[in-house]
């Protein structure tokens, strides 16, 4: 007998493991558009919102087809790598990694004979022979891309452009995805630095299109409860599920994060009781105590200077201050932290205002106490 599905909050979803909700939620004719046309092309979205589950469901999506090979390949153990000679070859690696783990053709064989003392060349080059030698066209699709950084960073875009201009003549990658939370205008704060700086061009003019992967809709939020009252008879009552969208504002980690503690710390065993409003706000509140990873990352960017000129301006009620058209303001928006769907900047939603409130307090106290 399988066991029951369950509310993921650790890693990507499984349709046969999880309850969840449409894994490209409206995207789906947009990036299969892109791929079919040969775009290279950019999705973000906050942390812990479904970006690997969307890429992996594209990926599988378009292997189940005959016309192209997808490769799903996350770049996050490059995090702060910031030397070429040292990134680059990683790149390659994790490439390779991935082709084996996924049984493509000709994985082992990935770019052996390159010279990898010419790093700046290495991954394109390894990228073209390997695309010659496919009997499909080859769609990448990295995932955690926003985690390369300074010379790194800026290798891997010229050599994916430079493979790109020169793919009439040389076989090159069909369509690619950069996907993670910055969008791509936030990556240009890694080769606007003078030491590396790369002149007028941008090393990844050739992007078609950014787009981003929004929270769940209210519809969706009652959709992925009402999946599990089919299967264990369990109800949301309808008041329960308007306070999980208020509180959450669709946020996906959080809508799956607040059953979990409901079913395990407050109602562990309880079958038949409803979900009602008072168990919501519990949960939050044991959430907010617990402090799990994913506010922890919430926390660790209110340390960075230009989070906070954002953030402070908001939580303090000084919206009058924000630079609105600023990178800064964008970085903070596409991280998911803070909204203004209504015209008026907030937080993402009500409990990151809670939490942000607190962490702008503490890192003040911090500053005192120093002092």
């Amino acid at each position: 007998m399988c066991a029951k599905r369950s509310f993921n909050t650790e890693g990507p979803c499984n349709p046969q493991e999880h309850y969840m909700v449409d894994a490209m939620r409206g995207l789906e004719h947009d990036i299969m558009s892109l791929v079919a046309n040969k775009k290279y092309f950019v999705i973000h979205a906050a942390r812990q919102s479904g970006k690997t589950t969307l890429l992996q469901a594209v990926a599988r999506q378009i292997n189940a087809g005959r016309e192209l090979c997808a490769l799903y390949c996350s770049l996050e153990n490059l995090e702060s790598v910031e030397d070429a000679a040292a990134g680059i070859p990683g790149i390659v690696r994790l490439i390779k990694n991935s082709l084996v783990r996924y049984a493509f053709p000709h994985a082992q064989s990935f770019a052996d004979g390159v010279d990898f003392d010419d790093h700046h060349s290495a991954l394109q080059v390894s990228l073209e022979k390997y695309c010659r030698a496919l009997d499909k066209p080859l769609v990448l699709l990295f995932d955690e891309a926003d985690c390369l950084v300074g010379a790194t960073l800026i290798s891997f875009l010229r050599q994916l452009r430079n493979g790109y201009v020169n793919r009439g003549d040389v076989p090159f990658v069909h369509s690619l995805a950069l996907v993670g939370m910055r969008n791509i205008r936030d990556y240009r704060e890694e080769y606007r630095q003078p030491s590396q700086t790369l002149g007028s061009t941008s090393p990844f003019n050739i992007v078609a299109e950014t787009m981003t992967l929004k929270n769940f809709t209210k519809e969706e939020v009652a959709d992925l409860y009402a999946q599990f009252t089919a299967d264990t008879g369990q109800v949301f009552v309808d008041s329960a599920v308007e306070l999980v969208f208020d509180q959450t504002q669709g946020q996906p980690w959080l809508v799956n994060a607040i059953v979990n503690v409901i079913l395990k710390r407050i109602i562990p065993g309880d079958t038949h009781a409803s979900i009602v409003d008072e168990m919501i706000l519990e949960a939050i509140q044991i959430l907010i105590l617990r402090r799990d990873a994913h506010f922890d990352s919430l926390m660790a960017r209110l340390r960075e200077e230009r989070v906070r000129r954002v953030v402070e301006p908001i939580i303090s009620g000084g919206e009058v201050a924000l630079v609105r058209n600023s990178d800064d303001y964008d970085y903070v928006k596409d991280m998911g932290l803070i909204r203004d769907d209504s015209g008026r900047a907030e937080p993402a939603n009500p409990i990151y205002g809670d939490i942000m409130e607190a962490g702008i307090e503490a890192i003040y106290k911090a500053r005192a106490h120093r002092q």
